[in-house]
């Protein structure tokens, strides 16, 4: 049992933390201090959720089974209701009730509980929808604290520019940085990008064709004491100002391995068709249901995508890269052919859960004074969706930095439980780009 008083365990804790915000590339590779592991230290590492749907409520799980010296202390969300639903949750789970102690004075609700509860802990998990991620990660960076950012990073390009900004701001600070786009963290998707990429065993890629096909996710309802600002936010995933559109934040993750292939460099050129013809509704609000994107890179690669949102069709989520000597599955069986059509390689090691290896890698570079920034691709893949949703949506075919350039700034400009207008369904060919001029 520790003599040490509950001031200087205060200390011991903030002394560690503040040793792994700093420590940078220099130090990674020194030893952990003596200290941290010091008789009567205070280990205890404070985590805060910010955003407490399904997602949230398991990102909070995985952080606290990847390091046992985790507290959940403090949980945030718009509706009260919600977080403390997640607290609950969590309270009632046996792999980590221990490790939650969150009281009703720590559950924060309406627009700014993110500033509470990024106020109280040292780790902060955030998973809102994503319009208010630019705001809330700039906020936590600015208080020094390390972030897991779920996917996507914002919704339009000014948010995207934002974002950016952050991650130059946590990198000087030696904050961590880790995103939620999980694929990366996959040992079978990490084991076939390096033989594409490291091994050269589909010789230069050329090409990739990929899919992220699924069908119809949730709906909350509707209620007659609901603003419409409240319903739009619990139906946050059918409007465009608050996911991003399903090509933003669902089918991003495909996004996103197209562009580790390409070295997570920027395309040059994107031209999109997309349209809704199954959610026709007034309740999906203002989103498309599906989109195929071209889009073209400065050595002369493509990628050709699709995704949709329907019930009843077939469903692929998987990656085919095209070399000069064979091809490659990323997803499906994780194997290369090469030009014969005969396999040369398959992944046959372990499938740990990708989402917990994202936790579990974040805390170990927190104990090991390492810090992790995955902040180039995040956004640069975030802008992707972006730019594959902004020329579906206007039928234009735009060039990268009439996107990234673009001003326009998706939402309201005060949050507030008021009556907001129902945005309305893009028209391609009418649907103009409010912030540039399209390129055609």
């Amino acid at each position: 049992m520790s003599d040490q008083t509950p001031k200087q365990a205060a200390d011991s804790r903030r002394d560690f933390l503040k040793h792994s915000a700093v420590a940078g590339s220099t130090l990674a590779a020194m030893s952990v201090p003596q200290y941290v592991h010091a008789a009567g230290a205070d280990e205890t590492i404070r985590v805060g959720l910010v955003g407490c749907g399904g997602r949230g409520t398991q990102a909070a799980e995985q952080a606290l089974k990847a390091e046992p010296n985790a507290r959940l202390v403090a949980m945030g969300d718009a509706f009260l209701d919600r977080a403390k639903y997640s607290r609950d949750e969590l309270a009632a789970k046996r792999s980590v009730r221990d490790q939650v102690n969150v009281p009703d004075e720590m559950v924060f609700a309406d627009f700014d509980n993110f500033k509470h509860v990024t106020d109280a802990v040292d780790v902060v998990l955030l998973a809102t929808p994503p319009h208010f991620r630019p705001e809330h990660f700039r906020y936590a960076v600015e208080q020094g604290k390390h972030c897991f950012v779920e996917k996507p990073v914002a919704v339009d390009a000014p948010g995207v520019r934002h974002v950016m900004e952050s991650c130059q701001m946590a990198e000087e600070k030696g904050l961590s940085v880790v995103s939620g786009l999980c694929w990366r963290y996959a040992p079978p998707v990490r084991a076939v990008m390096q033989q594409i990429l490291e091994e050269g065993l589909i010789g230069d890629v050329v090409a990739v064709e990929s899919h992220y096909n699924s069908g119809e996710l949730w709906h909350r309802g509707d209620k007659s004491d609901w603003s419409r600002m409240e319903y739009q936010m619990r139906n946050w995933l059918y409007y465009t100002w608050l996911s991003g559109d399903h090509i933003a934040e669902q089918a991003i993750h495909s996004l996103d391995k197209c562009a580790w292939l390409f070295g997570d460099a920027a395309p040059t050129q994107v031209m999109s068709i997309g349209g809704r013809q199954q959610r026709t509704a007034e309740k999906y609000g203002n989103v498309y249901d599906h989109f195929t994107v071209f889009y073209d890179f400065p050595s002369g690669q493509k990628a050709f995508f699709t995704c949709r949102q329907q019930d009843g069709c077939s469903k692929v989520v998987n990656e085919r890269v095209l070399g000069t000597k064979g091809q490659a599955s990323i997803l499906d069986g994780h194997f290369i052919v090469d030009g014969n059509g005969k396999e040369i390689w398959r992944y046959k090691g372990p499938k740990p859960n990708m989402w917990q290896q994202e936790h579990i890698e974040m805390f170990q570079a927190l104990r090991d004074g390492k810090v992790i920034n995955n902040g180039h691709y995040m956004c640069n893949s975030t802008m992707m969706s972006v730019a594959g949703r902004m020329a579906g949506y206007t039928g234009q075919t735009l060039d990268w930095e009439t996107c990234l350039n673009d001003t326009e700034r998706l939402g309201p400009a005060e949050y507030a439980w008021t009556d907001v207008p129902e945005p309305p369904v893009a028209m391609p060919g009418r649907t103009k780009l409010a912030g540039t001029v399209a390129q055609g």
